[in-house]
């Protein structure tokens, strides 16, 4: 009678007199794992530990300091692959790319980059985007926004009025407002570009900043100038009053010292 060998950390269960084996961890969820592993390279990546023209660790380390097989392994380099961050070269195994060739529009690379940037450097350079595309936006939405949108957005200024004194509501109805101008202009593509940051940073204590009531106060100011060039179907009022919105609101929030030159027009 021949024995079959158990791999390590398996577990068995008796069945019908015999010994049932649960394969590993890693056979049964290898998706699971190998996001769990890219997750960590692109934090190593992206602090230095492993430094950009320099050759990621060969497979067998990988394996070993991740305690996962070699299919889980090139899974999870192929993801990283598809980020930017490492290139595979015939002869010269898997190289780290420049910062210049990272999907900067990824959770990942993104959130990781924001985390070791003291100087909020690419935060500046997300709200410059956002501010771009939406100004843009707020400009399109006061030529073709029709009487339904432009009630609504009146009507949510008034919303933000009434919860200056909740930042939690202040900041659901903030979103809204923002949202239904994008939906207004008609542009899908911008609006995605700007949910998709949005959403990757909205949990981030260094880009919400201070939520004081007065803040709520000054920037639903803002808000209201916004609707009205939109109301009164003024475009280049309305992208005016939404660059300056985004400008200051960033401002009032931001965190870090010296001067924002990134964000100079």
């Amino acid at each position: 009678m021949t024995t079959s060998q158990e791999s390590p950390g398996s577990v068995s269960a008796p069945v019908d007199g015999l010994v049932a084996r649960k394969e590993p961890a890693w056979v049964r969820r290898p998706a699971s794992l190998a996001k769990a592993v890219t997750a960590e390279l692109v934090e190593r990546i992206v602090r230095g530990v492993h430094p950009s023209g320099t050759p990621l660790p060969p497979e067998p380390a990988l394996c070993e300091t991740f305690s996962v097989s070699r299919t889980v392994v090139r899974e999870a380099v192929k993801i990283l692959q598809e980020k930017g961050l490492v290139q595979v070269r015939q002869g010269a195994g898997t190289m780290v790319t420049p910062p210049t060739m990272w999907d900067m529009l990824d959770e990942l690379v993104l959130g990781a980059a924001i985390e070791e940037d003291e100087s909020l450097a690419i935060l500046d350079d997300l709200v410059v985007t956002r501010r771009v595309l939406e100004s843009d936006m707020a400009n399109l939405a006061a030529r073709v926004a029709d009487e339904d949108a432009i009630e609504r957005m009146g009507a949510l200024v008034d919303r933000m009025d009434e919860h200056v004194d909740d930042h939690v509501i202040y900041a659901d109805y903030d979103r809204a407002f923002h949202d239904t101008i994008m939906q207004a202009s008609g542009n899908r593509i911008a609006r995605g570009v700007v949910r998709s940051l949005e959403s990757q940073v909205i949990n981030i204590a260094r880009y919400m900043g201070r939520t004081e009531r007065a803040l709520c106060v000054a920037s639903n100011l803002g808000h209201r100038r916004i609707y009205e060039r939109i109301a009164a179907h003024d475009p280049e009022g309305a992208a005016e009053a939404m660059f300056t919105h985004i400008t200051e609101a960033w401002l009032v929030r931001r965190s870090a010292p010296g001067d924002p030159v990134r964000l100079q027009r």
